[in-house]
């Protein structure tokens, strides 16, 4: 009974082990094979709409890959500033992030372009423009190794502050805070003989409490996201700047999913970022309204000061280029875009 009972054991145990190689020779065979998760950081709180629409689009995408393809959030700046997750993805430490194109520019110099100072009037001008700029920038990333599904509108940038910003004067005596390793910022405000403070954003709020900076430039969103708004007053009604957000993935990793899995998360991507252009546009006008609310004063530069700081914006635009921080090429076509735009 004992040798009865030990061979039906070991039956058992061999017809358990063929099964189990059965089934990885079936998963093999189907082209099946078990993935990491894309590792993702944002600066971006949880909670925000764009966390929203990105975990909604990694479950839509992880549903039509049967798994294959995850995404992991890691919102609120925990993975370190533009810098460092710059680093992190180039070590594969992380497969992607979203960042701003003054965060990508350390990569790819372009990927600011579109945020020259005082280079757009309106919302209208972006989008003709981004037309025919934003596949020229997905090439540039792509040769830099990245691969960007994702291009949205964070909107305009403006700058607010806890005292009045009524004149040069006005400004040159404010404690203006601009994003470590951002040129288009210190070259602007240089032009403008303003000596800005240089800090990582997770150091905005701390030092906007402490008086260290008065004066920060972000979007009506961004300012309400980042709880800035309790130490502000006014606002400049402006555009300083245009905001675009990227979400890339480290080339080398996006490259090793299926032709399929690729076409599914560049699909999902684009319909969410598509919705977030939307979502942002609406968003920053209520946010902008939530300002005046709260007791912000929203100031109207007259004919004078519209001039003098597109004149700013001109003069760190040639700059910029003539230091090659953005290609000259790219930056005539969008003047020549723009002047056929306002010309019609």
């Amino acid at each position: 009974m004992r040798i009865l009972s030990c061979s039906i054991q070991s039956g058992f145990t061999h017809m358990k082990h063929s099964a189990i190689l059965a089934a990885i020779l079936l998963l093999v065979s189907s082209g099946y094979v078990a993935a990491k998760p894309f590792k993702i950081a944002t600066l971006a709180p949880d909670g925000t709409a764009w966390m929203r629409e990105m975990r909604a689009a990694g479950e839509e995408i992880k549903t039509a890959t049967d798994g294959r393809v995850e995404f992991k959030f890691f919102p609120g700046g925990v993975m370190g500033g533009d810098a460092t997750v710059l680093r992190k993805i180039r070590l594969g430490q992380l497969q992607g992030a979203a960042l701003t194109g003054s965060e990508l520019a350390t990569a790819y110099p372009d990927a600011q372009i579109l945020g020259l100072p005082f280079l757009f009037r309106d919302q209208s001008e972006v989008d003709r423009v981004r037309s025919k700029i934003d596949p020229k920038m997905r090439a540039g990333l792509a040769a830099a190794g990245f691969v960007a599904p994702g291009i949205s509108s964070g909107g305009f940038a403006y700058v607010m502050s806890a005292r009045p910003i009524k004149t040069n004067d006005d400004l040159k005596r404010a404690k203006v805070w601009v994003p470590l390793n951002d040129r288009i910022s210190e070259v602007t405000f240089a032009q403008a003989g303003v000596k800005p403070v240089s800090l990582a954003i997770s150091d905005v709020y701390t030092s906007l409490q402490t008086g260290m900076i008065d004066t920060v430039g972000n979007t009506p969103v961004g300012v309400l996201a980042f709880q800035w708004f309790t130490k502000l007053k006014q606002m400049v009604d402006l555009p300083a700047s245009f905001v675009l957000g990227f979400l890339v993935f480290n080339k080398k990793d996006f490259d090793k999913l299926s032709a399929d899995d690729q076409a599914v998360v560049n699909r999902v991507v684009a319909a969410t970022f598509k919705r977030l252009d939307t979502i942002n546009a609406r968003d920053n006008l209520s946010a902008r309204a939530t300002l005046a609310k709260e007791g912000i004063t929203i100031y109207q530069p007259d004919a004078a000061g519209v001039a003098y700081w597109n004149d700013v914006g001109v003069r760190a635009t040639d700059k910029l280029a003539a230091d090659g921080l953005v290609s000259k090429e790219m930056l005539e076509e969008i003047r020549a875009e723009l002047k056929l735009i306002r010309a019609q």
